[in-house]
């Protein structure tokens, strides 16, 4: 996963809010090919910020 508008490097001195942003970044924009992590999208649920359709779909397909 590449970002071109974040400094990822300050993102990952701090562990939970870079799992937060991968999360998000994944969801929103595309896997390109890499897998979600179930176990992190349900620790960090509540703290996503999705749309609304896709927060919907996920919660029907994991049943979060």
């Amino acid at each position: 996963m590449y970002n071109w508008s974040t400094d990822t490097t300050e993102l990952k001195k701090n562990p939970s809010a870079y799992a937060i942003f991968r999360l998000e970044q994944l969801i929103n924009f595309g896997l390109q090919g890499e897998r979600l992590s179930i176990a992190d999208l349900r620790k960090y649920w509540d703290k996503l910020v999705l749309d609304p359709a896709k927060r919907r779909a996920l919660q029907i397909l994991f049943t979060l």
